[in-house]
């Protein structure tokens, strides 16, 4: 038997994976409430949904709405686009809001943390993404939550709010050779992630825990 949710909380709502995510928090009757948080204001629907605008530079805003939360979804993430190229900007959202999240985690006893992160993921790379995700997920495990699941997709296949013409691109030609591809760097469905994190929280398996394509692909529940 799954495990309840008593109070979800999911940090990256409205994002590609976040919102497929939130859609499935909500129409999942083992999940009680879900909270949002949000660095602005956003409009999201659901009776179990409470949306939390909060300052993520502010600790103990930050920890407070961590507290009380059965497991902690994070799927945050920005661009190079969206920060102009500056590299402290980008670690301010894809480092510190994960790390942080984590560390709030364990201060206040939630026992579940679910990650989004990349494939290729490595503190030790000469990528500054890669680098970066690795240490964010290095973080992560360092903080002390009993169960840790860090998703690793490549590709995202899915409909995104915002426009990225560059990703469009890669989607079609990675689509068009993934039988080509390890299976780890197959392009794979937003919703499919997001049915897979939902999944290992109510699993809430002590420990830490990658998923890749095939794991990802394994976790999904059968209809």
């Amino acid at each position: 038997m799954p495990n309840p949710i008593k109070t979800a909380t999911l940090i990256g709502a409205t994002g590609l994976i976040g919102s497929r995510l939130l859609a499935r928090l909500q129409d999942d009757d083992h999940v009680g409430s879900i909270r949002i948080l949000s660095r602005r204001p956003v409009e999201l629907e659901g009776p179990k949904t409470n949306v939390q605008v909060i300052d993520f530079s502010d600790f103990e805003q930050f920890r407070s709405a961590i507290e009380g939360s059965d497991a902690v979804f994070c799927t945050v993430g920005t661009t190079q686009k969206k920060v102009g190229g500056d590299e402290e900007a980008y670690r301010r959202v894809d480092y510190d809001i994960p790390v942080h999240a984590a560390r709030f985690c364990a201060d206040t006893g939630c026992r579940c943390f679910l990650l989004v992160s990349s494939v290729g993921a490595d503190s030790s790379s000469s990528s500054f993404y890669l680098k970066l995700k690795g240490e964010v997920e290095d973080a992560v495990i360092a903080a002390g939550v009993p169960s840790v699941s860090i998703f690793r997709p490549s590709v995202l296949l899915g409909e995104r709010k915002e426009s990225r013409p560059g990703e469009a691109i890669g989607k079609i030609v990675m689509s068009t050779f993934s039988f080509l591809l390890p299976s780890r760097m197959k392009p794979i469905d937003a919703d499919d992630v997001a049915a897979a994190m939902l999944w290992a929280a109510k699993q809430g398996r002590e420990g830490f825990h990658i998923y890749q394509y095939r794991e990802i692909k394994k976790s999904i529940p059968k209809s």
